[in-house]
């Protein structure tokens, strides 16, 4: 075999970026910055659902490392999360514990299938307006959700937070080879230990787990009354899951300017969600304020970041969960005001792209905030401003139709050319076009600059006919592109009213 074959140059060709001595460390150390924050987010969406502390942290170990193996989104993060939360919250108060992790499974068995079906291709429907709106929406929930920490606490909680704001921002000036945020944490929580500061810690927040989760089936009776009970929950969590867990991958795929498969992410979700359940977590989706933190903050871009975020979380927790208690609080709520500062879209609310933004644009934009803001709930934010997204580009897309028309000189026949798209909304209005009483015998509508998009057009086309008809005049529809011909030939006259 030629020594070329085996060159070290032909094997670089097959070896993961992350073997790279520069991004391993990235990945690693910005899977450890993330494992960090991931600790008290989990045991405060525990509390949410009204679970012990262990299950939302086994939730986080369990959905990051599977995930990083089966998702579509290299780097991006999952783990407990307050939407998933807020849920499934109502099956563990009214039902017990093992109702709540059957709708785990069964949620994640909808996210499969609902992946399988391409419910991912959708995404392409979101506006640019509503993804800007679902950014500053996500910044504005992320400081919020720190405001907690912020309140009735001990006075040096607040220059730490100030303290580790500003090694933020001045370390990296230093050097990027360690991620800023932990060196803010290891430094801060250095300070509240030697100099003994009583300040929230890590501990404050629940007990942290001494050991790995363990595999069981859920404690359910396996009756039809229990999928009945189950399968509504489940299908509410399928659906907020896979809806933030889609708008953070296209986040990413935006800020790292890489495109990933919005299907397999899907699938992945229900997969990890799937392993989750049978692990006794209390399922989740993708976290976008630590997957900011992964991406934007520490520079990762591969699976390895997400991989060892889970793993960390655990070993952490297990090996070194007395030292993780005493992490101050305040350290985490630097690094997460840090992370609402890089994630808000500052550019879209400056005053210079205010007036050039089309008036439709801003609204939507700002009815995302203010829905997202108002329930706390990424996914309704997202289908609101996508709706009126919708709406303003139909009534806008409605004035486009035009008609205009020329008389032959013998006044014998008139011609009336349609221009536009022609749809429910632009259609409604062209019956009030035409002058039927004072036009001649033979009338020709001629379509070569417009196109038929729906039933309600065809429906308008045959009310005009109609019309004509009624006075003893012809009509002869000419110019039809090839789709619009074959919609208007196989619905025309057979629509309520039309003939």
């Amino acid at each position: 075999m030629p020594s070329s074959v085996l060159s070290p140059a032909w094997l670089r060709g097959f070896r993961p970026s992350w073997l790279s001595p520069k991004v391993f460390r990235t990945e690693v150390l910005a899977g450890l910055v993330v494992g960090l924050a991931l600790i008290p987010e989990a045991i405060s969406f525990s509390i949410i659902a009204g679970v012990d502390p262990a299950v939302g942290l086994f939730a986080a170990f369990t959905m990051a490392v599977v995930i990083s193996v089966v998702g579509g989104r290299p780097a991006m993060i999952s783990a407990a999360t307050g939407a998933v939360a807020l849920v499934i919250a109502p099956l563990n108060r009214e039902h017990g514990f093992g109702y709540l992790i059957a709708g785990v499974i069964l949620g994640g068995v909808f996210q499969v299938v609902l992946g399988a079906l391409g419910v991912a291709r959708l995404m392409r429907f979101v506006p640019r307006s509503v993804m800007v709106g679902f950014v500053n929406a996500l910044a504005i929930l992320v400081f919020m959700g720190q405001v907690p920490e912020l309140t009735e606490v001990p006075w040096p909680v607040y220059p730490l937070v100030v303290g580790g704001l500003v090694l933020m921002v001045l370390f990296p000036r230093i050097t990027r080879a360690v991620p800023a945020p932990l060196v803010s944490i290891v430094i801060l929580t250095a300070i509240t230990v030697a100099a003994g500061i009583a300040v929230p810690t890590v501990g404050d927040k629940g007990e942290l787990p001494s050991s790995l989760p363990v595999p069981g089936l859920p404690d359910v009776p396996f009756t039809l009354d229990t999928l009945t009970t189950v399968a509504p929950y489940a299908l509410a969590m399928a659906l907020v899951g896979l809806m933030e867990s889609l708008m953070t991958a296209k986040l990413v795929d935006e800020i790292t300017d890489t495109h990933s498969s919005k299907t397999r992410e899907s699938i992945g979700q229900g997969v990890a969600n799937i392993v989750t359940g049978f692990l006794g977590g209390m399922g989740g989706c993708a976290m976008i304020g630590q997957t900011m933190i992964n991406v934007k903050v520490s520079g990762a871009r591969t699976r390895l970041s997400t991989f060892f975020a889970g793993v960390f979380l655990m070993v952490l927790c297990i090996a070194f969960g007395p030292l993780v208690s005493r992490i101050p609080m305040a350290a985490l709520v630097a690094v997460m005001v840090m992370v609402c500062f890089a994630t808000f879209d500052w550019h879209s609310i400056a005053p210079g792209t205010l007036r050039r933004m089309p008036a439709g644009e801003i609204v939507v934009m700002v009815v995302t905030v203010v829905c997202v803001v108002a329930t706390e709930n990424l996914a309704v934010g997202v289908v609101v401003g996508s709706v009126t997204a919708m709406v303003i580009f139909a009534r806008r897309v409605a004035h486009l139709a035009d008609v205009t028309s020329v008389t032959d000189a013998d006044g014998e026949r008139i011609v009336y050319s349609v221009f536009g798209e022609l749809f429910f909304a632009s259609s409604n209005d062209l019956v009030g076009r035409f002058d039927y009483a004072a036009d001649p015998r033979s009338v020709v509508i001629d379509l070569t600059s417009a196109h038929i998009w729906d039933a309600s057009s065809v429906a308008t086309l045959d009310a005009i006919t109609t019309k004509y008809e009624q006075r003893g005049k012809s009509v002869e529809i000419v110019g039809l592109n090839e789709r619009s011909a074959d919609l208007h030939g196989s619905l025309s006259g057979r629509l309520a009213g039309g003939s």
